[in-house]
């Protein structure tokens, strides 16, 4: 891991897991939404906002969480995907909104 923060980052998405797993017990953890369940849960129950220094848009870290899945997979990574989504999470987020 290349700083604090993405260690930090790591153990949130390592607890999102966690907890979303025992949310979705009776399925085994499956559902095809895990992103929006994801990113409601670290906006709103975890400390993600601190830990980046900026609040992301909703939608924004739904659609970084769906791609960084698409990328882990494509990569063929045997780093944990907590690990690897950590690292590049920051970077896959807008910096700012964008007003339209």
């Amino acid at each position: 891991m290349s700083s604090d923060r993405d260690s930090r980052l790591a153990e949130l998405l390592h607890e999102a897991a966690e907890t979303h797993h025992t949310v979705y017990r009776i399925t085994d953890g499956d559902d095809p939404d895990w992103a929006s369940w994801y990113a409601s849960w670290l906006l709103d129950l975890s400390e993600l906002p601190d830990v980046l220094g900026v609040r992301p848009i909703r939608s924004h870290l739904v659609h970084a969480l769906v791609q960084l899945d698409r990328d882990y997979t494509a990569a063929e990574s045997r780093e944990r995907w907590e690990d690897w989504y950590a690292a590049r999470l920051s970077a896959a987020l807008p910096t700012r909104a964008v007003r339209r």
